[in-house]
This record gives C-alpha cells, sequence and structure tokens, in this order.
C-alpha cells in the first residue's frame, strides 16, 4: 500500500536513515552550543561569586534563549521562503545561470 501513497519515490535504506538521524543530531548539538556559548558570554560573568544562578542571570539566559529562537525561526522562514521561490523560477541554474 505504500506504492499508492508514495509517489513512486524509493524509501531510504536503514543506513540513510541513520545518517540523517545522525546528521540532524549534529545541528542540534551545534544549535545548542551556539546558544549556550552567546548566552553564557551575555548572561554569566566570567568570575563565579554563587554556585547558582541569581535571578537577574536566571532572565538573561531565559531572554537570551527566547531570542536565539526567534532568530533561528525567522532565518529559517526566510531561507524556506527563498528555497521556494527558487524552485518556482527553476532554481536559478539555466543557461547562463552559473
Amino acid at each position: 500500500m505504500s506504492g499508492m501513497f508514495g509517489f513512486g519515490r524509493p524509501q531510504p535504506s536503514s543506513s540513510e536513515k541513520i545518517a540523517a538521524a545522525e546528521q540532524e543530531m549534529d545541528l542540534v548539538t551545534d544549535m545548542f552550543n551556539k546558544l549556550q556559548q552567546a548566552c553564557m558570554k551575555k548572561c554569566i560573568p566570567k568570575d563565579y561569586r554563587e554556585g547558582e544562578l541569581n535571578k537577574g542571570e536566571g532572565v538573561c539566559i531565559d531572554r537570551c534563549a527566547s531570542k536565539f529562537f526567534d532568530v533561528q525561526m525567522k532565518i529559517s522562514e526566510l531561507l524556506q521562503a527563498e528555497a521556494q521561490a527558487k524552485g518556482a523560477t527553476g532554481g536559478g541554474f539555466g543557461i547562463g545561470g552559473m
């Protein structure tokens, strides 16, 4: 029955699925590391005075993370819109396109 809804596309193999999952994990890890580095640099002083975050640091981290994800979503939306526009125009790789 998968042939009816697969539209003739071959299904990815197990190794392709694993590779895709590994790539996605790498992207998520990279995003987390960028978030952590940016927000630590902005919100946490280099000389620790306490073992726990104080209220100001916690609020700063919350806002920083929220802004980081808002920006990531906006970038993703812009890239998707650009990709769709290129797809509608044939991708721009026609004669003389390169």
